[in-house]
């Protein structure tokens, strides 16, 4: 089966890298001609709203999905959606952050209280109906803590208007929470859903930095996966789907979700018997979803802005993925991966990949 994937960046890559092992080849459409998966197979060089690149792909392939969640609606409207997936009507959500805060309502997950920002007068509002602090983020385009601005008190409020204002606008009440977990899961065509252990994450400036597989309490466990699999329902939908979250006093609350594979997952590569990768091809070609057991104890450190020559170094117990992408400030470049039979010995390791990395 030949499957066209749009976007050809490290997860469009690790796709393509699942693909061989399930026998199948990969198609990739992406504007930049050096993109991570040109290795993995060919790469249509095109804009991602140019329909007759999208139709050439089309004619190309048996099934298409994509890697990120910005791609235009347009796009994928144009391609039979019997032949693409996840569905448009989930990545259409996504693209808006207020019409994701509505869908989450719909199905009662709960979500930071908010209100709608169109104009000066409505960001007033938000400051007195949420209170300080609270965040004002882009409705569309935001990721890695972009498009988004932090109100400490009132005289942030005009500079977060100049920053951010005259487009489609939401303000969030800032959460203290304890901490900050992901669920991920796959939808096959079938319906089959398989869930993943929860994973815990911590960011710097907005990037995720370090996630670890984790045993919750059955108590935040049942709510991740009751969440995450209404969603899943709802939007009919098929292949992989991350949820971010936050826990608050053993409540958990959402926070956004992708629709693709995701960062907080990579760890499953090593540490499960089937990757998030694998797992979504599998949702796509409508194939049996596999085991999501975790190993033992993962962990993911991301590689930010440089990679050490140390890292490369590491001995077999690291996992080490290079993306193969140019050094700049804020951008992912690859990652490391552990898995161990001990919880003490994945500390020890994660510890030790990031005394390399603060070295740099």
């Amino acid at each position: 089966m030949i499957i066209g994937v749009i976007g050809a960046g490290q997860l469009g890559m690790m796709l393509g890298e699942s693909a061989r092992e399930l026998g199948c080849d990969c198609i990739f459409l992406d504007p930049n001609k050096n993109s991570p998966a040109k290795k993995i197979g060919e790469v249509l060089s095109y804009e991602f709203n140019d329909l007759k690149a999208i139709k050439k792909l089309s004619s190309q392939c048996d099934v298409i999905t994509y890697e990120f969640e910005n791609v235009p609606v347009k796009s994928i409207n144009f391609i039979d959606p019997r032949k693409v997936y996840p569905p448009s009507d989930a990545l259409e959500t996504t693209q808006d952050r207020l019409k994701e805060k509505h869908l989450f309502d719909s199905l009662e997950i709960p979500v930071a209280e908010y209100s709608k920002v169109d104009s000066f007068s409505d960001l007033l509002d938000a400051a007195d109906s949420l209170g300080y602090q609270f965040l004002i983020k882009t409705r569309s385009f935001g990721y890695d803590g972009k498009g988004q601005f932090l109100i400490k008190d009132e005289s942030d409020i005009r500079k977060a208007w100049d920053q951010l204002g005259n487009q489609p606008l939401i303000a969030e009440k800032k959460i203290k929470f304890d901490r900050e977990i992901s669920i991920i899961g796959a939808r096959s065509l079938s319906g089959e859903i398989a869930l993943y252990p929860l994973t815990k994450n911590n960011h710097v400036n907005g990037i995720l930095r370090t996630s670890r597989s984790t045993d919750e309490n059955a108590i935040v466990t049942k709510q991740a996966h009751d969440y995450l699999s209404s969603l899943l329902k709802k939007l009919n939908y098929v292949g992989v789907l991350a949820l971010e979250l936050f826990v608050k006093d053993e409540k958990v609350i959402a926070n956004e979700y992708a629709p693709r594979v995701h960062n907080s997952g990579h760890w499953t590569i090593e540490g499960t018997e089937t990757s998030q990768f694998e797992n979504h091809l599998r949702a796509i070609m409508d194939m049996k979803l596999g085991d999501t057991t975790v190993k033992g104890f993962a962990g993911m450190e991301n590689l930010i802005g440089c990679i050490p020559a140390e890292i490369k170094g590491l001995s077999s117990e690291f996992f080490f993925h290079d993306y193969d992408k140019e050094e700049r400030q804020g951008r992912k470049l690859g990652h490391v991966s552990i898995v161990t039979p001990e919880e003490e010995d994945r500390e020890i390791k994660l510890k030790e990949i990031q005394r390399i990395i603060s070295q740099t």
